[in-house]
C-alpha cells in the first residue's frame, strides 16, 4: 500500500506572502479541488475555544478554509458539539456567545457558526460505525451529518487524557452529541451531585425512560432504567448531574477513532493541522499554559491518521521550551506527549484508526 500523503508548510513568512496565503497555498497543492464542492454543505469542525483560553487558532485560519470552499463552489459553515463538562460551551446559547467573544462570526469568517448538536446537545444523528469495536452506534451532531462534505481543521496541542489533541480528537470527540461524549469518557451512566440538587425535578420532566425520581427533593437516576443520553446534564441548570468521567484513558482513544470514522465514513472529507502554540492541556480549558516545544508549522492530508502521525513526529523532533511544562517534568524522554501526561499514550488511539480503516500511519511527507 502507498503512504499517505501529508504536505507540510513551515511558519516562515517574508514580504509578498503571508502565513493565511501560504495556508491557502498547502491546501491547494494538498489536492483540496479535488472533491467536488459545487453547491455542497460543507462543515469545517474547528475547536472555538474555552473563553479565557488564548491558544486557539485565530478565526482568520477559519475565513482561508471558507473562502477557498467558496472559490470551489461549497457552502461552508463553522461547527463544533457542545460540551459535556460545564463551562460557557454546554449549550448551543452559550457555545455561539463565546464563538462570537472568541472572534468566531460570520463577519470575520465570512460563513455562519452553526453548534452541531443544537441547542442543548440532544440533536443527534445515529451513525453506524463499521468494523466498530467499542462502539456500534456512535451519536453525532445533527448539523455534521447532514454536511455533503466535512472538513477538519485542527489546533495541534497536548490534552491530558489522549496526550495530544489533533485530527482524530477534534473529529471524533469533537463532533460527538452530549449522550456521544459521555459514551466516549465513561463506562457508566451520569450521576447526581446531591449538594448541587435544588430539587426542581427539569431533569424528571426530560427524562423519556423514568430513570429519574425525587426523593427529599434531591434528584437520583436508576441506572438500570437509564440509556446515558445525557439529556439530563443539559437540562440541569445547577450544574448537578455529570458523566462519570471513568473511562481508561487508552478506551477513551479507542472509542474517539471509532467516532472520527463514523464521522467521516462515506463522503469527502480534508483535514488541516496546525501545530502552533502547543499548549499542554486542551483548548477546552478557560486557560492556557505557554507552550511546551516551538512553533513547527501547517499540515493538510486526505487522510487523518497520517497527518496526526505527522504533526507528533515534528513535535516530538522539536526541543522542549524553557520554563514550560515539558521542561519541569523530571527526567528526559523521546516522546513529549507521553512524558507531559505520563498517564497517557496517544498511540493507542492512532492504532486502532489505522486497525479500524479509518487511514494509515505510514506517510509521505511532502513540504510545499
Amino acid at each position: 500500500m502507498a503512504k499517505s500523503k501529508v504536505y507540510f508548510t513551515n511558519l516562515r513568512a517574508k514580504p509578498g506572502l503571508n502565513l493565511l496565503q501560504k495556508l491557502e497555498r498547502l491546501m491547494k497543492k494538498a489536492g483540496i479541488a479535488e472533491i467536488d464542492f459545487n453547491g455542497k454543505l460543507t462543515a469545517i469542525k474547528i475547536h472555538f475555544g474555552e473563553p479565557g483560553n488564548l491558544a486557539y487558532l485565530r478565526p482568520n485560519y477559519a475565513k482561508v478554509v471558507a473562502d477557498v470552499v467558496k472559490a470551489l463552489g461549497g457552502k461552508p459553515f463553522l461547527t463544533d458539539c457542545n460540551t459535556l463538562y460545564v463551562g460557557r460551551r454546554k449549550n448551543a446559547l452559550e457555545h455561539l456567545e463565546a464563538a462570537y467573544e472568541n472572534g468566531y462570526n460570520p463577519f470575520s469568517t465570512g460563513c455562519h457558526v452553526l453548534i452541531g448538536d443544537g441547542l442543548k446537545g440532544t440533536d443527534e444523528a445515529y451513525v453506524p460505525v463499521r468494523g466498530g469495536e467499542y462502539v456500534k452506534e456512535a451519536k453525532i451532531g445533527q448539523a455534521i451529518m447532514d454536511a455533503d462534505v466535512f472538513i477538519s481543521l485542527s489546533h495541534f496541542k497536548g490534552h491530558e487524557l489522549t496526550g495530544f489533541g489533533g485530527a482524530l480528537k477534534n473529529i471524533g470527540m469533537g463532533c460527538g452529541s452530549r449522550a456521544g461524549k459521555m459514551e466516549m469518557h465513561s463506562e457508566g451512566k451520569p450521576r447526581v451531585a446531591a449538594k448541587r440538587c435544588v430539587g426542581c425535578g427539569a431533569c424528571l420532566k426530560i427524562c423519556a425512560h423514568q430513570a429519574i425520581t425525587l426523593t427529599d427533593k434531591k434528584a437520583s437516576i436508576n441506572h438500570a432504567k437509564c440509556v446515558g443520553c445525557g439529556r439530563c446534564i443539559g437540562t440541569c441548570g445547577f450544574n448537578a448531574i455529570g458523566a462519570a468521567w471513568d473511562e481508561s484513558n487508552d478506551v477513551l482513544n479507542k472509542k474517539m477513532a471509532e467516532y472520527a470514522l463514523a464521522v467521516v465514513d462515506g463522503r469527502p472529507h480534508f483535514h488541516i493541522s496546525l501545530v502552533i502554540d502547543v499548549a499542554p492541556n486542551c483548548d477546552c480549558h478557560a486557560e492556557n499554559d505557554v507552550p511546551i516545544i516551538p512553533d513547527i508549522g501547517m499540515f493538510a492530508s486526505f487522510d487523518p491518521v497520517a497527518l496526526d502521525m505527522a504533526c507528533v513526529d515534528k513535535a516530538n523532533a522539536a526541543p522542549a521550551l524553557p520554563n514550560s511544562h515539558l521542561a519541569e517534568q523530571d527526567g528526559a524522554g523521546d516522546d513529549h506527549f507521553c512524558h507531559a501526561h505520563p498517564d497517557t499514550d496517544w498511540r493507542s488511539c492512532l492504532d486502532h484508526a489505522e486497525k479500524i480503516g479509518l487511514g494509515q500511519k505510514a506517510y509521505e511527507l511532502i513540504e510545499v
